[in-house]
């Protein structure tokens, strides 16, 4: 028997990223053993938690239609279903983007003293901005760090910061929402003049834009976790796609390859694995986490952090799960049992 008994797993978000986490969300409920736990899901959006669907110890998952939802109560993280008040002793949380990846929700549980899947709020705020999980990473000597500028909407001049930008990083560069995930609002820029345009495209997702220079080189990416024996990686994936980058169409819509485990030299694995455990144990994360880097001509540098990765069938991480020969489910359960 685990340590607990009512799992609510928590998707959907206010994001951009709903439905991904929603797939995402799915797929979790899905493999988390019902012979230990009882599983609720939970569907949470713009303020309202809804009760989607549940699958009690050893029974069928019964869904509940739109409209008819239970809804959570925020007091006490319990759900009243056909009369009984459940109340929720683990929540996984697989809610990409606001307010699940930000710590808004971790602070909520934490405030309730609920145990959940992912970091604690201080570190999940930190490494949800872009631009302050490098600045909090940028001194430790761990991994190379992109060249980058940093611009918050309405405060600064667009045409100089632009001229500045050009000058300092060159040409190509990437322009990102600091916080937000799955691609959304990133554009690759080549010519100066797009800049601004691609500025005020990231601002549609995000007050705060980073603009990194562009690095060339292998794109691999990492995740760890911890068990009862300490922190663990997986194999690595190296991603390679057609388009320029590696933007939502080749996340989610099949254009791209992900190679796993990637056909590197052992030595590149074995720095790529090391440096990922090293920055998990850094920021103090809990939890499975990915790490994402490009591998170029002048070593390995870091892109970013995912404190609540992808978990659809066709995500990166479920796919190293697999190819370190690990069962889902019994993964799902070292996450819960020991987080």
């Amino acid at each position: 028997m685990g340590k607990y008994n009512n799992i609510a797993v928590f998707y959907g978000s206010d994001s951009s990223e709903w439905e991904i986490s929603l797939r995402s969300g799915e797929y979790t409920a899905s493999r988390i053993d019902d012979t230990q736990y009882n599983i609720y899901e939970i569907f949470a959006r713009f303020g309202k938690w809804e009760l989607a669907a549940l699958r009690k110890k050893d029974s069928m998952r019964v869904t509940f239609p739109e409209g008819a939802r239970p809804l959570v109560d925020r007091n006490d993280f319990s759900v009243k279903v056909y009369g009984e008040k459940i109340k929720f002793d683990y929540a996984y949380v697989i809610q990409h983007g606001k307010p699940g990846e930000n710590g808004l929700l971790q602070g909520y549980f934490e405030m309730l003293g609920i145990p959940f899947s992912s970091c604690g709020a201080f570190v999940s705020s930190v490494i949800f901005d872009k631009y302050s999980c490098k600045c909090y990473l940028r001194d430790a000597g761990i991994v190379k760090m992109t060249p980058d500028t940093f611009i918050r909407k309405g405060n600064t001049d667009m045409e100089a910061f632009c001229r500045e930008t050009v000058e300092k990083l060159g040409l190509p560069v990437f322009v990102k929402p600091t916080d937000g995930g799955s691609s959304f609002g990133i554009t690759k820029v080549k010519a100066a003049e797009d800049l601004p345009s691609a500025i005020a495209y990231a601002f549609t997702e995000s007050d705060t834009v980073i603009v990194e220079k562009a690095v060339s080189g292998r794109e691999l990416t990492c995740a760890v976790y911890c068990d009862s024996e300490g922190v663990k990686s997986l194999p690595v994936i190296e991603i390679v796609t057609d388009n320029e980058y590696f933007d939502y169409d080749a996340k989610y819509n099949g254009q791209s390859r992900e190679i796993c485990p990637a056909e590197i030299p052992d030595s590149l694995a074995a720095h790529v694995k090391d440096t990922t455990e090293r920055i998990y144990r850094h920021f103090g994360c809990k939890g499975v986490v990915r790490m994402d880097y490009i591998a170029a001509e002048d070593g390995l540098y870091f892109l970013e952090v995912n404190t609540i990765p992808g978990m659809t069938s066709a995500s990166l991480v479920p796919k190293m799960v697999r190819a370190a020969g690990l069962d889902m489910t019994d993964f799902l359960t070292s996450i819960i049992e020991n987080s």
